[in-house]
């Protein structure tokens, strides 16, 4: 599977562990950025492209990382099509796969070591979405929400 990942100076570290870990599982990692270490950098430089990435690459998924992994989830969100999750556990890792189909997650950094991330990603990547009917239907409704956006503001 190919994945998109982009973070922060905060993520940084965590990003090139986590795309190391990924190329050794077989997934085609594509890295938005950083390249290397700025303290002052900006995460939707690196996070926006990530999850244009995702949007235009069908079948893949993304990877953003800052220090909480909050403002790269709501700068992957302001892409039409990302339903991007911020998993801090397990259950949420799941959980954002089966029962929004969410196709980027969002990690802290520094909420969690790099098994305990290692371990949410490689479970966001394995775990499908269960295409429950309930389910399909609430993401159908943000999906024609973002069809008609500004429409109705």
């Amino acid at each position: 599977m190919r994945v998109h990942m982009g973070s922060d100076h905060a993520g940084y570290e965590l990003k090139n562990h986590l795309a190391s870990v990924l190329r050794a599982d077989g997934h085609d990692v594509v890295d938005h950025g950083p390249r290397v270490f700025d303290p002052d950098d900006d995460y939707p430089v690196f996070c926006i492209p990530a999850a244009l990435g995702v949007v235009a690459d069908q079948g893949s998924l993304g990877v953003v990382i800052g220090g909480s992994g909050n403002g790269e989830q709501i700068a992957a969100n302001k892409v039409i099509g990302v339903r991007a999750a911020l998993a801090y556990d397990v259950e949420t890792a799941q959980l954002a796969r089966q029962h929004n189909d969410a196709n980027v997650i969002a990690i802290g950094a520094r909420m969690h070591d790099q098994d305990g991330a290692t371990e949410l990603v490689r479970t966001f990547l394995a775990t499908p979405f269960s295409a429950q009917e309930r389910h399909a239907r609430r993401i159908q409704q943000i999906s024609a929400y973002e069809e008609r956006r500004g429409e109705e503001e």
